[in-house]
């Protein structure tokens, strides 16, 4: 049988792997993808994959080479990363977006990791310690993966099912991210402290904390607004044509 090479290229990890056990493929920081072929543009149009809003992470899972991976232990912000290096590789580093009725061109190549924080360097454990400033607790919490948001998504869809008034996207997200309070590690605890005992003002220290120590890629980009002259920073709108800018669903 005739072999054909295929090109692949080293993506480096904003965790640079230092959060991931010693045994995992990812703690190297870096990992392999190959180009997107012909295989990896049927998957995008799989209307399965985007009705049930799992089209991009079909993806990401055929481009990964490296073996031995997990895909739902890859942190977030790691994922983030690979994303944006997939869409480099295929398809260029220019993205054209709509904002406000202006379009702007967004070169994804100068989209950077962010430095990692000091409390990440010479670890091995996804576990920080924050003691929340208005009631004095301890908590230890952990980096959310992959996994981890497919659980949360499909708790916060269970209690919508079963009350369908209910919002508890912020509480439910809490829940996973905390590993102990005060010691204490028992997920019954935990979630009694997030639902009777976490005050909203610890609760959103919580979360910049959380935000500040996560490795990630600055998905922000800055634009000019012409109606203004002013300068303006807001969120890369990602969705599927930023892997087939000329995909229409």
């Amino acid at each position: 049988m005739a072999e054909f090479k295929l090109p692949t290229e080293t993506v480096e990890l904003p965790s640079k792997g230092l959060l991931y056990p010693e045994d995992s493929p990812l703690a190297k920081g870096e990992l392999e993808m190959k180009y997107m072929t012909a295989k990896e543009e049927d998957i995008l149009t799989n209307t399965n994959y985007i009705r049930q809003g799992v089209v991009i992470d079909k993806l990401l899972k055929s481009l990964i080479v490296t073996e031995g991976i997990d895909y739902s232990q890859i942190l977030t912000g790691d994922k983030n990363a690979i994303m944006l290096a997939a869409r480099i590789l295929s398809y260029g580093k220019d993205y054209k977006v709509t904002v406000r009725g202006q379009q702007v061109d967004v070169d994804l190549s100068t989209l950077d990791s962010k430095p990692l924080h000091e409390s990440i360097q010479e670890r091995r454990s996804n576990e920080f310690e924050f003691t929340l400033p208005n009631s004095g607790n301890l908590i230890t919490f952990r980096l959310l993966t992959h996994g981890d948001e497919v659980s949360i998504e499909k708790e916060i869809a269970g209690n919508k099912k079963l009350n369908k008034e209910a919002t508890t996207d912020v509480t439910t997200r809490l829940k996973h991210m905390i590993v102990s309070v005060n010691g204490q590690r028992e997920q019954k605890d935990i979630r009694n402290f997030v639902d009777n005992y976490l005050l909203a003002k610890d609760a959103r220290a919580l979360r910049e904390e959380y935000t500040k120590v996560s490795p990630d890629v600055n998905l922000k980009f800055s634009y000019t607004d012409i109606t203004t002259g002013g300068e303006e920073e807001i969120d890369l709108p990602i969705g599927l044509d930023f892997f087939w800018p000329d995909l229409n669903p």
